[in-house]
């Protein structure tokens, strides 16, 4: 496969990745250095705190889909190396998930105070965007698994 056909993904993967850079270096610091109303910074704290663990699995997940990308490259989408791979990116997501879930009584709290029921919802939208990533995963591992199963039983077909 020529080297370049995956290359618009390994883009994306890259676009995808900058901005959460660029919000972890500049964005969530100056949040919390600068909170909304310094009464809630008690609350504040662990929701950044859980945003910026939140962080490691992400990119851990973008690096497995851009080793992912270089496997089709390689011709080496049907092997297990690519099945571990995106069973790396289902566990992070699944991580992800976990995390968002227990920081969601924060955001409730801080819905709360600052009397925005909104609040709650757009912390729910990254427990339901990575669900739909670990579920996707899921599947595509089966699938590929399957495949590889199927090949396997081939080559032994004379």
């Amino acid at each position: 496969m020529k080297q370049g056909s995956t290359l618009f993904l390994r883009l994306a993967v890259f676009l995808i990745g900058t901005p959460v850079l660029a919000l972890c270096i500049f964005g969530l610091p100056w949040l919390a250095n600068n909170p909304i109303n310094p009464d809630y910074a008690h609350i504040l704290y662990p929701i950044l705190i859980i945003m910026y663990v939140s962080v490691i699995p992400f990119f851990v997940a973008l690096y497995q889909a851009f080793r992912l990308l270089s496997y089709i490259d390689k011709n080496k989408a049907f092997s297990n190396i690519s099945v571990r791979a995106l069973k790396k990116i289902k566990y992070c997501a699944i991580i992800i998930s976990g995390l968002y879930v227990a920081g969601l009584p924060f955001f409730y709290i801080f819905a709360q105070l600052d009397d925005a029921p909104g609040l709650v919802i757009i912390g729910m939208i990254p427990i339901f965007a990575s669900v739909v990533i670990a579920v996707f995963a899921a599947v595509l591992q089966r699938l590929l698994q399957e495949a590889i199963d199927i090949k396997s039983e081939n080559d032994l077909i004379v």
